[in-house]
């Protein structure tokens, strides 16, 4: 029997774009087979939004809080979103403006 699929959506602030947050967080989700995508904001936080068992989303949670070595994340805002299965099948970085 497999665990029900959730979805989460996580906003870490602190100093965390250009140090290979995003990388970092592409790394994490592909080694717990996380599904979705992570990339920057304007407003200097990392959007996360990962597709999984309940199990590794707290996973990725912890890993999220320690961040890459070069990182100092302050905080790690979590919901609970509805599945989007446009993400389904892959974990990406998002490149926007």
């Amino acid at each position: 029997m497999t665990e029900i699929q959730k979805a989460k959506r996580f906003y870490i602030s602190g100093f965390v774009q250009g140090v290979g947050f995003r990388y970092f967080v592409r790394n994490q989700a592909a080694r717990l087979h996380l599904d979705g995508y992570t990339r920057n904001l304007s407003d200097g936080r990392v959007e996360v939004y990962a597709l999984g068992t309940p199990p590794q989303l707290t996973k990725l949670r912890e890993a999220l809080h320690q961040g890459p070595r070069l990182s100092r994340v302050r905080e790690v805002e979590e919901t609970e979103v509805e599945p989007d299965a446009r993400y389904e099948g892959d974990f990406v970085i998002v490149f926007e403006t």
